[in-house]
């Protein structure tokens, strides 16, 4: 049974979400500042977190933050800050998803399912992933069967949504794709937020895998289109 951290000050909330994840059968802890919830992170070691942006005692922005500095339980923000640059943030900080209030329960619940499995992939190799060999980029290589990337044969950490996107486009060399695409197949299910996600995921895999983030070799985009993973040097015209 999967365990899932609920982080929320305001207790209705809180309880509504716990009651619908406990309907779909979760083990469910909560906490109601920011640093109950990473007392609660380190003593329950939940599978994933459910964590509000706004919290007292520590913000959620610095929870998110410190749980990124140990490792890569998925976390989803859910907040009720719905501008661009606040998701943003929240994906910068490294964040796997998000939702803003107020939200669906259903929307919430795809969420979660939809993080989780990722998870589980993670731990166990897909089977996209597990049936290929390691991919070689010039110095950057991607270990399908390990979720691990090398970059002159030093690990580049990358949050499971990171490599997911990574790996997917390289089983999918040169062919460019546009954002909905990429949130149906990374992302695992209909994504109820808006593309800009992707651009966010693809901006931090840049700054990790390029040697200079501003002119990718690899990871390129074809204005208007979408973006593509090359096996070769680009043109131009698609950085």
């Amino acid at each position: 049974m999967y365990k899932i951290l609920v982080v929320d000050d305001e207790k209705p909330i809180s309880d509504i979400i716990k009651f619908n994840l406990v309907k779909e059968g979760y083990e469910v802890v909560t906490a109601s500042d920011g640093q109950e919830a990473l007392d609660m992170y380190h003593s329950e070691h939940p599978d994933l977190v459910l964590l509000d942006q706004m919290l007292p005692e520590i913000e959620g922005i610095e929870v998110l933050r410190q749980i990124r500095s140990k490792d890569k339980t998925p976390v989803i923000m859910v907040t009720a800050k719905d501008s661009e640059i606040d998701k943003v943030i929240g994906l910068e900080m490294g964040a796997d998803d998000y939702t803003t209030k107020p939200f669906s329960n259903r929307e919430l619940i795809a969420r979660v399912k939809a993080n989780l499995r990722n998870r589980q992939a993670a731990g166990q190799g897909n089977d996209a992933s597990s049936s290929q060999d390691d991919i070689q980029l010039g110095n950057l290589v991607i270990h399908t069967k390990t979720y691990m990337v090398t970059k002159d044969g030093v690990d580049v950490e990358l949050t499971h949504r990171e490599f997911e996107l990574l790996s997917y486009m390289a089983q999918h060399i040169g062919q460019v794709m546009n954002r909905e695409n990429l949130l149906r197949q990374v992302w695992g299910y209909d994504y109820f937020g808006d593309v800009r996600a992707v651009d966010v995921t693809v901006r931090r895999l840049r700054e990790k895998i390029e040697d200079v983030p501003s002119h990718p070799v690899w990871l390129g985009t074809r204005r208007g289109v979408g973006y593509f993973l090359s096996s070769g040097k680009m043109d131009s015209n698609d950085n």
